[in-house]
């Protein structure tokens, strides 16, 4: 099994010692996704988490009218959770499923978490990551969902994730934004015009 493209992104968070990467690594099963199979169903309690060595994931939940709503999307290099379900062990509200057939190395929470007591290299990489993911990135897109309109939402998606934008489908665009696919087709439209 080959672990490089999983350490090394690690280390763009913190340094490890070899010690910790054996650690860790003795944790980690490849596992492959089909696309549409799901990594975490609603109502299980999750314990895993899976980093995406290659493919793309995302984060629903079924909304008040029965639409789906898109919470996150998990492309190369982040790790797909549940993660206030796994760290509560508690039902997920949501599910995780695969939009392109995918490979991920996944990994025990439970077993992870100990191993962020044992070496302070580890709980250094937990800690920045995130802060990073599900702090830094997520609190300004959770206010623009509040302040700002579908237009300026998605124009901020756009820039902030140029290569994501190309890879899903109109209809995951929409539900991320929690508009419908026809509005998305205007939005679209506006900014080809140079309107809006």
């Amino acid at each position: 099994m080959n672990t490089d493209a999983f350490f090394n992104k690690v280390r763009t968070y913190a340094d490890i010692s070899e010690e910790a990467e054996r650690a860790w690594a003795a944790l980690l099963q490849p596992r492959q996704y089909r696309k549409d199979e799901s990594l975490i169903v609603a109502g299980e309690v999750p314990t895993r988490f899976a980093f995406v060595l290659q493919g793309l994931f995302f984060q629903h939940c079924v909304g008040p009218e029965g639409d789906m709503v898109i919470k996150y999307f998990f492309p190369e290099g982040r790790i797909a959770a549940s993660v206030s379900a796994t760290l509560q062990g508690k039902p997920s509200p949501s599910t995780i499923t695969a939009i392109e057939d995918s490979s991920v190395l996944e990994y025990d929470f439970t077993a992870f978490r100990s191993l962020t007591s044992r070496f302070p290299d580890i709980a250094a990489f937990y800690m920045r990551y995130m802060e990073r993911h599900w702090i830094i990135e997520k609190e300004p897109i959770e206010i623009g969902f509040r302040r700002d309109a579908a237009m300026q939402r998605y124009r901020d998606f756009i820039r902030r994730e140029p290569d994501l934008h190309k890879r899903l489908k109109q209809h995951h665009i929409a539900a991320w934004l929690g508009i419908t696919p026809e509005s998305l087709s205007r939005l679209r439209k506006a900014i080809a015009l140079g309107v809006g």
